[in-house]
């Protein structure tokens, strides 16, 4: 594990948590979305730091940011970008959307129609955009960060399945402890005296993509024991076929994740033990991350709606139940 790597992501997680207050858990889930090459899915209450998490990251890393508030009147061209006409040699070009940034945050996109996620989802799976008969790559380090508001659901196009799985993790963030919302207070309070509002609140020496590039090679180099492999197989399938565990859970789960989160969870658990110094995966990195990892693949029946049962009450239930090895 190569120390200069580990020492400026550390240096780029102590910066996050400087800056954003009482979000330890959604700091270091974007940080393991990063290492993983993967989209993170937030969904929580107005004003709890979710714009300002990735905005915070993009400034420690040298990296573009950009954000898209997306409403009901959002057309797919405002995401991917368009042809522009050139009247004065009758030729076409192509300008670029917000879609080609580095970070990109799609705030409330359960807000946008049908048409616009499905030209989002192309650039998430593909990692390309493609105007006409062309297509063009997106930058190498991309990543996703879309949030949902669940308090007004009027006027919302919910994300269809086959969008959820491509999302890498889905975060569920909540309010702050008591203590932490003190030192929200203090710490705005001594940004607006000591600073003018023109100061760059970036980090110093932004961290260069090649750092993050060379993490990610390094997350493949940790041991996974084979039976640890064998766990994230059998976490995954007991989604899809619960009852042998228990036959209660069997009657309240409809689909399983697909294999999409069997890749994903090995990523993420490696890079889980990767922050945390270790060069092995453990079974809690696995379990840390698959709730996470499994919340947005699980469908629920309807007879577990009835009964007010969550997907994250069944993803503890087969956490408990699935033998460690």
């Amino acid at each position: 594990m190569s120390r200069f790597e580990r020492e400026n992501i550390d240096h780029l997680l102590e910066y996050l948590n400087q800056q954003i207050i009482g979000q330890e858990g959604l700091i270091l889930r974007l940080l393991i979305a990063l290492l993983a090459d993967g989209h993170l899915l937030v969904e929580g209450a107005p004003g709890l730091a979710k714009t300002t998490a990735i905005k915070t990251l993009a400034s420690g890393l040298e990296a573009d940011f950009h954000r898209v508030q997306f409403t009901p009147d959002l057309l797919p061209a405002d995401i991917t970008g368009t042809d522009i006409y050139r009247p004065h040699d009758g030729s076409f070009t192509f300008q670029q959307g917000p879609v080609f940034h580095n970070l990109l945050l799609a705030d409330e996109i359960n807000r946008a129609p049908a048409k616009v996620q499905a030209a989002l989802l192309e650039a998430m799976a593909e990692r390309q955009v493609t105007i006409g008969r062309t297509s063009y790559p997106l930058p190498e380090l991309f990543m996703v960060m879309a949030t949902q508001n669940p308090i007004e659901q009027e006027g919302t196009y919910p994300l269809p399945e086959a969008q959820l799985d491509r999302f890498l993790m889905f975060i569920k963030v909540g309010y702050p402890t008591v203590e932490s919302e003190r030192n929200i207070a203090k710490l705005v309070r001594r940004q607006t005296q000591a600073l003018p509002p023109t100061v760059s609140q970036g980090m110093q020496s932004p961290i260069p993509q090649k750092i993050i590039f060379s993490a990610r090679q390094e997350l493949f180099s940790l041991h996974l024991a084979e039976s640890l492999e064998e766990y994230i197989v059998q976490l995954v399938v007991a989604t899809r076929n619960p009852t042998p565990y228990s036959e209660e859970l069997g009657r309240y789960v409809r689909y399983g994740a697909s294999p999409r989160a069997t890749i994903g969870l090995e990523r993420c658990a490696r890079a889980h033990a990767w922050l945390a110094g270790r060069d092995y995966v453990s079974p809690e990195d696995i379990q840390a991350i698959a709730p996470d990892v499994l919340r947005h693949r699980v469908l629920l029946s309807f007879e577990a709606e009835a009964e007010n049962i969550s997907t994250d009450h069944v993803i503890a239930e087969i956490l408990a139940r699935v033998a460690v090895p």
